[in-house]
């Protein structure tokens, strides 16, 4: 086949190997999503950027996948807790949810400032997105229990958790707060905005059971040494 179609061969020619987990050789480039890396002027360009662009001229580029973004208002820890709060892999659903809930906090934030004294109008945080961070992190606890086997009975041991875990434990209280059964008549929006509102100040449900973990990782203090074992 190589002697007889010899131009399908050439080095530069976009063609797709049989190699695992992966579509592409390692002859295609990775895509880039920034604006920024294409509205950069020609002559601000260093020479490892123009020589990166030239190749890009030559060179296949992969697809971008479906996660990857070039808005502005892409914010990866958003991503997560739409998808950890998506069932059924109805994701239209979970983002609307979202939006509603941003919305909601952003409504009753900008009312709070316009009803405040002009001293403390500087106080108020009407940035959505600000508030939903610092309620996540908020809610993060810094040490969780893990039940450790020793001869024939099981121990809970307060062990640290990793920056993944912490995050993912505060997402998932505050989602599993807002789908109690004792929340029926309230929507989930509204329920979801409370919560996190609450947990801005330090308060609410979520921020109580993070303060009950790490007292019970106080009160099983005594077999930490249980972890090296």
């Amino acid at each position: 086949m190589a002697t007889s179609f010899p131009g399908l061969l050439k080095p530069w020619t976009p063609r797709v190997l049989a190699m695992r987990w992966s579509r592409y050789n390692p002859y295609y480039l990775e895509p880039e999503v920034k604006r920024e890396a294409y509205d950069k002027p020609e002559t601000e360009l260093s020479d490892e950027e123009r020589e990166k662009k030239a190749l890009k001229a030559l060179r296949p580029i992969k697809a971008a996948t479906s996660s990857v973004t070039s808005s502005v208002f892409h914010d990866p820890v958003v991503s997560k807790f739409i998808n950890l709060m998506m069932k059924h892999g109805n994701k239209i659903l979970a983002r609307g949810i979202m939006t509603e809930t941003l919305e909601h906090i952003k409504r009753q934030q900008v009312e709070k400032y316009h009803k405040a004294p002009e001293g403390k109008r500087e106080e108020i945080e009407c940035n959505p997105y600000a508030i939903f961070h610092q309620a996540l992190d908020n809610c993060k606890p810094a040490v969780g229990l893990a039940s450790i086997q020793k001869g024939a009975k099981y121990y809970q041991v307060p062990v640290p958790l990793k920056d993944n875990r912490r995050r993912f434990l505060a997402m998932k209280w505050m989602i599993t707060e807002c789908r109690d059964n004792k929340h029926r008549r309230t929507h989930i929006y509204e329920k979801l905005s409370q919560e996190l509102m609450a947990a801005f100040v330090k308060e609410g449900n979520v921020f109580k059971r993070k303060i009950d973990m790490h007292k019970m990782a106080e009160a099983n203090r005594a077999y930490a040494h249980y972890r090296w074992w």
